[in-house]
């Protein structure tokens, strides 16, 4: 962020009073991370997109209740982790069970990564996508997944653990 943006927070704000540009602002920065860290663990393209529209609809609704959140960026994520963590559920009790096999994607080289983050279990996949697309800190994982610390420090290092593995016999 350079020193002419404005934070989070801010523009926040200038939308909880009717800046409408302030809102797109803050969609631009942060609607691609988070559609990445939904699709990645729900994997599927349609759902991704119609929670991406639910996340930024209760920001928009809820825009002046916010207006006291001191890390807009946690706070977003935390939304999109109960909205993904819902929506998964929800799938896993209306799904058969032919349709619980995730479908087959190709050996793409350039698949490769996402196919890897794929093969991670749920809760690694979570925090291990929380930081690097999110780009949060362990304490805001923690604070989002509702865990401890050391909790999401030791799913991140067995995430990085099983990503190199799975890389490794890809190569």
């Amino acid at each position: 962020m350079t020193n002419t943006e404005e934070n989070d927070e801010d523009l926040l704000g200038r939308y909880a009073r009717g800046d409408a540009a302030a809102f797109d602002q803050l969609y631009r920065r942060h609607e691609l991370r988070v559609w990445r860290y939904l699709e990645r663990n729900v994997r599927n393209q349609a759902a991704s997109d119609d929670l991406l529209q639910e996340i930024w609809f209760a920001v928009a609704r809820n825009a002046a209740s916010l207006e006291s959140v001191t890390r807009f960026k946690t706070h977003l994520f935390t939304l999109a982790h109960d909205r993904m963590t819902d929506s998964l559920r929800a799938r896993a009790t209306n799904a058969s069970p032919a349709a619980a096999g995730r479908p087959a994607v190709p050996r793409d080289p350039a698949n490769v990564l996402a196919q890897a983050i794929g093969q991670l279990p749920g809760e690694q996949r979570e925090a291990y996508l929380l930081q690097i697309e999110g780009q949060l800190s362990v304490g805001d994982i923690a604070e989002i997944t509702q865990s401890t610390v050391d909790t999401v420090q030791r799913r991140l290092h067995l995430a990085r653990l099983k990503l190199q593995e799975l890389l490794n016999e890809k190569t």
